[in-house]
């Protein structure tokens, strides 16, 4: 309980003054780059401070000066901001629209360009999701997606959503997939305990849609790329 108190007081500590410093900032001038630099300091600091520390693998295999979509599996609320502050450059990333709503954080989120998703499985809604993530990806920003699309229970790979493999072969961005573990056992899903522990993120080789004949082709490359790099008990 103390690793979740730490880091809930230091995300207030840090958090207020770059909120009121920085949101401002960003509205006057249109540049979001000092907000999310900040964020990604808070929440680097908040880390460490609670005892979470992130070995990170392969970040050598990201091309540089190109938008990619990084693939990841989820098994933890703390798998986004383990791994987006390790992303070189800025990215975007599709998240829950009601995460949106909350007062400060929210507008954070919007003015850092996330995209909001609705699990309502309506399909216009879906649309306009991977419309704006591909008008992203022409603005040279990263996404960043979750492809089982909620977080894993017991670890093992869910199923993947198959949104973001519509984008990919829409676009052509090269998909970096993720393979993400340790955070299971730091942050279970349902429980706001924090317990320190390391977490794992490797960065695989590129998977580029054009190689591939058809969406599921390319969705079975990624899912092999991400379980190459888990444990073998949480491979599915």
């Amino acid at each position: 309980m103390l690793s979740s108190l730490v880091f809930v007081t230091t995300m207030v500590i840090l958090g207020v003054p770059s909120a009121i410093l920085f949101i401002p900032w960003t509205w006057l001038t249109g540049n979001v780059l000092p907000l999310y630099n900040a964020t990604q300091f808070m929440v680097r600091t908040g880390y460490l401070l609670a005892g979470i520390r992130v070995v990170t693998e392969g970040r050598d295999h990201v091309p540089a000066n190109t938008a990619c979509i990084f693939m990841a599996n989820h098994v933890s609320n703390l798998d986004p901001p383990a791994l987006i502050p390790r992303i070189p450059g800025r990215t975007s990333a599709f998240m829950k629209r009601s995460l949106m709503k909350i007062p400060v954080l929210g507008t954070g989120f919007r003015l850092g360009e996330f995209i909001a998703v609705d699990r309502t499985g309506n399909k216009e809604s879906a649309q306009q999701s991977i419309a704006e993530a591909g008008r992203l990806l022409g603005k040279g920003i990263h996404i960043t997606t979750f492809v089982e699309g909620t977080r894993s229970k017991d670890g093992r790979l869910l199923p993947f959503k198959k949104g973001p493999f519509y984008l990919a072969m829409q676009t052509g961005a090269p998909c970096i997939p993720v393979s993400i573990y340790g955070t299971e056992t730091m942050m279970a899903k349902g429980s706001l305990r924090i317990q320190p522990g390391t977490a794992h993120i490797i960065f695989h080789e590129p998977v580029y849609p054009g190689n591939f004949a058809s969406r599921e082709d390319l969705m079975q490359a990624v899912r092999s790329a991400i379980a190459s790099g888990l444990p073998e008990w949480m491979r599915g």
